[in-house]
């Protein structure tokens, strides 16, 4: 009766972690590779704040923000005046002889309205606008750039905790599965021992190997859970989101990373971000001599104005309106500014030299780092083929050992130490695969293919 009790409660917990694992996975959705990079690039702060600039900066190249367009400017008055006066005439007499009578007048009223329009536009000014036009494209550039390479390395960040709840579910799995066989060698030590077969040894064995791989599974769920809040957070949504991931892992060919690897000084992004910051130097240089040379501006201006004017004491009321029409050119040319225009071309020029500097040691260091990153992927490949012989060459351990423990031919110590080794190995295997994914990541983002290729 013990130990039917003792059969039934092995299998019931079996069961339950069975049932309660493919629960789990039925509340928690699968979530794509593919899927977390679309959300990444709609929700990741990061991403939206690279955007953001790079929408500044398309508007920069506006024409309105040119300097090609004329600026037209209006202007408007009133003047409204009150004046009360009194005029004496000494006693001077009128024409019939008499003293003339002061002349008073209140509250006269003089109004006065203009109005005028004003045109100004520059017809050359050394080509510094047609340059400075051209480096605002230029600088467009420069911020989609940034924004890729914002988007890369976010991508790489993601793909990196993405692989890691990969393989942290893997292992969690394998561990489950070394639990239940815990349980089932514990329930025949029990029956072993229950028939004088064996001696309490073997049970307590057993116990102690269900608390460890117990423990295997506690840890490795905490890091799960804490994995899953890191990929949430870079998704930018309910850091308690439940979901599943896909753990199925597709290398590239290496020839097609061999044919990018050929197109690295034309794709990859801090090189072109390098090209562009050099054309943009260039552009400072040109506008800086514009200038030295002259400029030549166009204006023009219509004005209207009217003034109402009260009577007094010898004029009627009176209103008089005018309008002019004024156009004119101008040249101006600082022959002399003290020279800072001389100072600004020389530094925009030394400008250009570092650029050039940082250009070519640039160059060097990315093809350093496509040779170390190839380095580390081949032998992350290596490592990984190695590892996948050697779960087999477990695996075949582990079930010769277990079929000669169930005969009684080799000890628990030695089953458990078997079953160590296969563990280990799957492992290890899960991190080389991972670690490997990861590795070719980085070297297609090195490649400047990251964006384009399957993931």
């Amino acid at each position: 009766m013990r130990k039917s009790r003792l059969l039934i409660s092995a299998l019931l917990l079996v069961l339950f972690a069975f049932a309660k694992a493919g629960a789990q996975q039925s509340l928690d959705t699968l979530l794509t590779k593919e899927e977390a990079v679309r959300l990444m690039l709609d929700n990741n702060y990061g991403i939206k704040i690279a955007q953001n600039a790079e929408e500044i900066a398309e508007n920069n190249t506006s024409i309105l923000n040119s300097g090609y367009l004329p600026s037209l400017t209006g202007t408007a008055g009133a003047q409204f005046d009150e004046t009360d006066s009194e005029t004496d005439f000494g006693g001077a007499p009128d024409q019939n002889g008499n003293p003339r009578d002061n002349i008073v007048i209140n509250d006269a009223e003089t109004r006065s309205y203009n109005a005028a329009i004003a045109l100004n536009y520059t017809l050359f000014d050394g080509l510094g606008r047609f340059y400075n036009y051209k480096r605002l494209k230029e600088q467009y550039d420069l911020t989609q750039l940034e924004a890729r390479a914002t988007i890369e390395n976010t991508t790489v960040q993601l793909m990196s905790v993405y692989l890691e709840v990969a393989r942290l579910t893997e292992n969690l799995e394998v561990f489950e599965q070394t639990l239940a066989i815990s349980r089932q060698r514990e329930v025949r030590a029990q029956y072993q021992f229950d028939y004088g077969q064996v001696n309490k040894l073997e049970v307590l064995n057993a116990q102690v190997d269900i608390n460890a791989d117990s423990i295997n599974i506690m840890n490795t769920r905490q890091q799960l859970r804490n994995t899953k809040r890191d990929l949430n957070l870079l998704l930018n949504r309910d850091l308690e989101a439940g979901f599943e991931v896909d753990t199925t892992v597709n290398l590239q060919n290496m020839l097609v990373i061999d044919s990018f690897l050929e197109q690295v000084e034309q794709n990859n992004v801090r090189l072109l971000q390098a090209e562009s910051n050099l054309q943009i130097s260039a552009y400072d240089i040109k506008t800086s001599r514009a200038l030295l040379l002259p400029r030549i501006g166009l204006t023009g201006s219509y004005g209207w104005n009217q003034t109402d004017n009260p009577p007094s004491a010898f004029f009627p009321a009176t209103t008089r309106t005018s309008s002019s029409v004024q156009v004119g050119a101008s040249l101006t040319w600082d022959i002399f500014d003290g020279g800072r225009s001389i100072t600004g071309l020389r530094n925009a020029e030394i400008a250009y030299k570092n650029e050039e500097l940082f250009k070519k040691q640039l160059e060097q260091e990315v093809a350093r780092d496509v040779a170390n990153a190839k380095g580390n992927y081949e032998n992350a490949l290596a490592i990984y083929r190695m590892q996948e012989q050697n779960v087999l060459t477990n695996e075949a351990n582990f079930a010769r050992s277990e079929e000669r423990f169930k005969l009684g031919q080799v000890s628990s110590i030695e089953f458990r130490q078997a079953q160590v080794n296969l563990i280990n190995a799957i492992t290890i295997k899960n991190l080389a695969k991972y670690d490997a994914k990861l590795a070719e990541f980085q070297l297609l983002q090195l490649a400047g293919q990251l964006l384009n290729v399957p993931l």
